[in-house]
């Protein structure tokens, strides 16, 4: 599967994503963190909301 894009994503709730983009947009802003303005570090949150709900990053790895 590929990702939608972050424009793509913006006009979705964080519920909607599947599990792969949670995980890779997490990866990477938390690799960019020291370089987000307030709106970037928002959308993290809520990502790291969004994949704890669903169980947390364990829960997206495979057995």
């Amino acid at each position: 599967m590929d990702h939608r894009d972050m424009t793509e994503l913006s006009m979705m709730s964080k519920q909607e994503w599947a599990d792969k983009e949670l995980s890779f947009f997490h990866h990477s802003l938390q690799q960019v963190a020291p370089y987000l303005n307030s709106e970037g570090l928002a959308i993290h949150r809520e990502i790291m909301k969004e994949i704890e709900q669903r169980g947390g990053l364990s829960a997206f790895m495979p057995d």
